[in-house]
């Protein structure tokens, strides 16, 4: 057994893998938007459902407007499960 699938086993045991999730959720950000938009990340957080990501670029952050309903539900699919239901950009 891997040890990613104990502390999967315990953390599902435990029955607290939402902090887990929302973290991955953060962590995967960069996997799915790309490096480009990565470098002008400043910072970013999940609170509840919500991914809050700040951008250094204002155009950027028009851009990306229109591609949070397809970063959320990229994000989604590489969680497994639906954890992140909204983006706001800051």
């Amino acid at each position: 057994m891997a040890v990613g699938d104990i502390l999967k086993a315990m953390m599902d045991s435990e029955g607290d893998t939402a902090e887990f999730d929302r973290q991955k959720a953060s962590y995967l950000w960069s996997e799915i938007v790309g490096e480009y938009i990565n470098r002008h990340t400043v910072r970013r957080y999940v609170a509840d459902d919500t991914l809050h990501v700040f951008i250094s670029s204002g155009p950027l952050k028009s851009e990306l407007g229109f591609m949070i309903p397809s970063i959320i539900e990229q994000l989604n699919n590489a969680l497994g499960k639906r954890i992140i239901k909204k983006i706001q950009i800051h």
